[in-house]
């Protein structure tokens, strides 16, 4: 079973995201660097049973990252995507996530 946080996106030039900033559980409290991950295997890894992935927000009053939202693949229009609570809040799809085009590399 792997934990999954998931910290920031990336997006095409349609403001679509394309990729995922996934950090996976290491030791008791230790986390991996950000992961660029491809839609498709986001997808793939949270449909893994036993997989969990939540949504990881900055937090600039403890200058720390909290744990947020659940995320769960839903079947869309378009097709699959990352979802957190859908609850009609903003925040439902990502896209509130740190955008990180400019700040790690393609």
């Amino acid at each position: 079973m792997a934990q999954i946080r998931i910290s920031g996106v990336w997006k095409d030039g349609n403001g679509i995201i394309t990729h995922y900033a996934f950090h996976t559980h290491i030791k008791n409290t230790t986390w991996s660097r950000v992961v660029k991950t491809s839609k498709a295997d986001a997808i793939k890894q949270i449909e893994n049973t036993g997989n969990r992935a939540v949504t990881w927000v900055w937090n600039y009053t403890t200058s720390a990252f909290d744990v947020q939202e659940e995320v769960t693949v839903v079947n869309g229009s378009s097709g699959k995507y990352l979802r957190s609570n859908p609850d009609r809040k903003v925040t439902d799809n990502l896209a509130h996530l740190i955008n990180y085009d400019w700040i790690v590399a393609r």
